[in-house]
């Protein structure tokens, strides 16, 4: 069974700097979108960031452009979100998803396989 495994959260002061990593228990993500989502209580899950596993292709929400950046390490199955200038609004919990498709989707439903999360706080 697949699965994916996300660290890295922590607190945080405003301006400060965290890195997630999720890990993927198989190589079969080799082939999918491997997508940041957040969430905070009452909200939708929201789009972060995402990166084609195989073509290094990213795209960002505009809430994170310029102050986050997601990488990939395929010798170690894994996918970072490294998060530069941190506000308080970045204060969630961030999920590490897949999606087997070709292009870059944002929306929460079109992925298939998800983490269990792993929280953010920004102290103001």
């Amino acid at each position: 069974q697949v699965q994916l495994v996300e660290s890295g959260g922590g607190l945080v002061q405003a301006g400060g700097s965290l890195r997630l990593s999720c890990v993927a228990s198989v190589r079969t993500v080799s082939t999918a979108v491997m997508g940041w989502f957040r969430q905070t209580p009452g909200k939708e899950r929201e789009f972060v960031a995402a990166i084609h596993w195989s073509r290094s292709s990213t795209r960002y929400a505009e809430s994170v452009k310029g102050r986050f950046t997601i990488s990939r390490d395929n010798a170690k199955n894994t996918v970072y979100l490294q998060m530069n200038s941190l506000l308080p609004e970045d204060t969630a919990v961030y999920y590490c998803a897949a999606d087997w498709a070709l292009e870059l989707r944002v929306g929460p439903r079109d992925y298939d396989l998800w983490g269990q999360g792993t929280q953010v706080t920004v102290s103001s």
